[in-house]
């Protein structure tokens, strides 16, 4: 995969239209799958591909429509597993 098919947590956010804090909320939550990591030094950066970003955007438009965080990330889950979404 080349490095421009990875995204770190703030161009993901900034794409999905969510904060990076959301998505770290929805991680730790096990809403959406913990990403890939890149390790520099002591410090370790989430890298996004593009199916995540669909996830957390179809996340983000749900809770937009008034679901709550459990209702919308299933949704999302179920309608990006069944190859819809964005």
């Amino acid at each position: 995969m080349r490095k421009e098919d990875r995204f770190s947590i703030g161009e993901a956010a900034r794409i999905c239209g969510v904060t990076a804090k959301q998505i770290r909320n929805w991680e730790s939550k096990n809403y959406i799958p913990s990403p890939h990591r890149i390790i520099c030094g002591d410090r370790s950066y989430r890298q996004y591909v593009e199916l995540d970003l669909k996830l957390i955007r179809r996340i983000g438009s749900y809770l937009e429509e008034g679901f709550n965080l459990p209702t919308a990330a299933r949704k999302a889950a179920v309608e990006i597993s069944n190859g819809k979404g964005d």
